[in-house]
């Protein structure tokens, strides 16, 4: 029996190409909670891995297009690349999605995000399921969720050896506010946290969430994050950062909020453990400042570095919060639903 990123290219490979003329799809960005780490294999493979995240708002938009140059594909991203076969392309995810579906030519591939890459929201695998939503949509092929994630973990981990986990494809393609568990036998399973209208509604409300203003190219810190997974001290910090997905899943069917940010602080705390570069001077300093001006708890998002810092902080606190963080900008966000989805298809 096929493994599910095994079946997702048979499915590519085995699908014709029929000609559509513009077709955009749109792939949101998330937020990772606790767990962040034990989605990778050399951590899963030995034991259970989990996350608690959310996607929200903010997106990345995929257009394909019938390209004017018959023989020729063009890529569009911060470059633009214009080439005659798609193993020439610079793009790798662009080039090995479009080896895996077979398509040769006249192909227009652009993308928009509404927030940079390099600053912890995922960004690489929303572009990955993304694309691949689009591409399938191009063949006239229905591509389930788990078949977009099973995919894209394919296209970043399998084949381009990117040392990263399978959280970020999962939460991009399903979309919500999820559970996600890694399991041994490399199969992962989503469950949906269904918790009360007005406690949701409070979760949202107390999340701030902060630019710092530095990207960063996350690689090597999750190469030795990846390399330290299978070591007996960095496996009991992860296990016992999965232990706190539990607890804060818990938290939120039980309505209690009040733990929600020292469940954060607690896995922060754990996180920085995992490898060196998570965190720095600046972003401990501005984590301490956010602490003694109302902040619960929080973390920096993604695998560390730079980008976006989270907060948990009740909502008569956030002013002075975001007074105290001053000149970071305050990036205001929403909870979101759907998942990857196909926005537009013209014939």
């Amino acid at each position: 029996m096929l493994r599910a990123d095994e079946a997702a290219f048979t499915a590519m490979g085995c699908v014709c190409y029929v000609e559509v003329k513009m077709i955009i799809t749109k792939t949101p960005f998330r937020i990772s909670f606790v767990g962040g780490g034990s989605d990778l294999k050399d951590f899963y493979a030995h034991h259970q891995g989990a996350v608690l995240s959310t996607t929200i708002d903010q997106y990345m938009y995929i257009s394909s297009h019938k390209f004017f140059e018959e023989g020729k594909i063009r890529a569009k991203y911060s470059e633009t690349e214009t080439v005659s076969d798609p193993s020439h392309l610079k793009h790798s995810i662009i080039r090995v999605a479009l080896e895996q579906f077979n398509i040769r030519g006249a192909l227009e591939i652009s993308s928009i995000a509404d927030v940079p890459a390099g600053t912890g929201l995922g960004s690489s695998s929303s572009f990955a399921v993304g694309l691949l939503q689009n591409l399938y949509a191009r063949q006239r092929k229905f591509a389930s969720k788990e078949l977009l994630a099973a995919g894209a973990s394919a296209v970043e981990i399998d084949i381009l050896k990117e040392p990263i986990g399978k959280q970020d494809q999962y939460a991009a393609s399903y979309g919500g506010l999820n559970v996600i568990r890694f399991n041994s036998d490399d199969t992962v399973s989503v469950e949906p946290v269904v918790m009360r209208a007005d406690v949701l509604q409070k979760l949202e409300s107390n999340l701030v969430l902060f630019y710092t203003g530095a990207q960063r190219n996350a690689s090597s810190i999750l190469t030795e994050q990846k390399q330290n997974s299978a070591k007996q001290d960095t496996s009991e910090i992860l296990k016992t950062m999965v232990s706190l997905v539990w607890e804060l899943r818990d938290t939120l069917l039980s309505g209690n909020l009040e733990r929600f940010g020292n469940i954060l602080h607690e896995n922060w705390l754990l996180k920085q453990q995992l490898a060196s570069g998570i965190s720095n001077t600046q972003v401990n300093s501005l984590y301490e400042t956010a602490m003694k001006n109302g902040a619960m708890g929080g973390k920096l998002l993604g695998a560390g570095g730079g980008g976006f810092l989270l907060f948990y902080c009740d909502k008569k606190h956030q002013e002075g919060l975001k007074s105290a963080l001053r000149p970071l900008r305050h990036f205001d966000f929403r909870f979101e639903h759907e998942g990857s989805q196909v926005i537009y298809m013209g014939e």
